[in-house]
């Protein structure tokens, strides 16, 4: 019985040993390992100072900051789509924050774990306004340039199959290459999600001459990854995004963060913030890590505005990912 005992306890020591590995690593290193896009602007982009910037960039710096006290302390993995996941389950970053869509099979056959939706996207379709086309059901025959290793492809398989409609694939791995192809003609149109083209149009040698069809052709939800298995670290990564969202909820932000810890009597926000409540200890982080993260990094509407919204060169509208109270989709569980 004593030895049976002992081995109950061993295995219940190792199991938490285990689920704490992510985090421990983070601490142990001094630093997150962020696998990011390193040229969809707006998203994930490397300037010539080596810096990076963009909407999942600040959610590894909020990661970072919940988990380290410091936003700074972040070291950015480059990683193309074809890629992305086997960095990822090789453990060459802790978590992936690019552009990702969330599916069954990404959860299961390979198998990761998706920590919540940080963008509601689509996919779509640029094209030429010389082609003179108005809508994706103009397109059939068409050469479409996309990009490997990505849902991508099966999706405009299944969309022109069930329109019967036919189209030539154009498969490239490198986006600086398909952006080129589009360019020099080599296929009529490009698709992918249709936050990436408002990115890929500013690439192009001719802004002006393309436009983004209004056609939305599957759901894709994207969000930040992580390996399955490290239950600690999921809650970690997973209520750092809804911390973020609840935040601009509640109208945290980052100038009055300090303000609303002091003065405010609502209870969610004293929740968020660490006045009341063990959230942060019972997932192996202090009691101000919300508060902290949202200083540094600002709430989910800052963050979408400063990479993304009207005043950006991308000009995007929060549409549906705005909050669920202010007619979008957006929303969190409560804290």
């Amino acid at each position: 019985m004593k030895a049976l005992l002992a081995a109950a306890v061993l295995c219940l020591g190792l199991a938490t040993a285990a689920q704490a590995a992510t985090l421990d690593d983070v601490k142990a290193r001094g630093t997150l390992t962020c696998g990011v896009n390193p040229n969809l602007q707006g998203f994930g982009a490397k300037a010539a100072d080596g810096s990076y910037a963009g909407f999942d960039v600040d959610f590894c710096r909020a990661v970072a900051t919940a988990t380290l006290g410091d936003p700074a302390k972040v070291t950015y993995v480059p990683l193309d789509a074809k890629s992305r996941f086997e960095a990822l389950k090789a453990g060459k970053v802790d978590v992936l924050a690019r552009n990702s869509t969330w599916t069954m099979d990404r959860e299961t056959a390979m198998p990761l774990r998706f920590t919540g939706i940080s963008y509601h996207d689509g996919q779509g379709f640029i094209v030429k306004k010389l082609l003179g086309v108005t809508s994706a059901l103009q397109l059939s025959g068409a050469a479409i340039c996309f990009q490997t290793g990505t849902t991508t492809e099966s999706n405009v398989e299944d969309f022109f199959r069930e329109k019967e409609m036919t189209f030539v694939p154009v498969r490239l791995d490198n986006l600086d290459d398909l952006i080129k192809a589009f360019d020099e003609g080599k296929c009529d149109t490009f698709t992918t999600d249709m936050s990436s083209l408002y990115a890929v149009r500013l690439r192009l040698k001719e802004p002006d001459a393309a436009m983004v069809l209004q056609d939305v052709i599957s759901k894709e939800p994207l969000g930040p990854v992580i390996r399955q298995g490290d239950e600690q670290w999921f809650n970690i990564v997973r209520w750092t995004l809804f911390a973020l969202v609840n935040a601009e909820e509640l109208g945290v932000t980052s100038a009055n963060v300090d303000d609303m810890k002091a003065k405010s009597k609502n209870a969610a926000v004293q929740r968020l913030l660490g006045v009341t409540g063990s959230d942060g200890p019972s997932t192996g982080l202090d009691a101000d890590w919300a508060a902290r993260t949202i200083k540094a990094v600002g709430n989910y509407g800052e963050i979408f505005d400063r990479n993304l919204g009207p005043g950006t060169p991308l000009a995007i509208n929060r549409g549906i990912n705005a909050l669920w109270n202010a007619g979008g989709l957006l929303y969190a569980p409560p804290m």
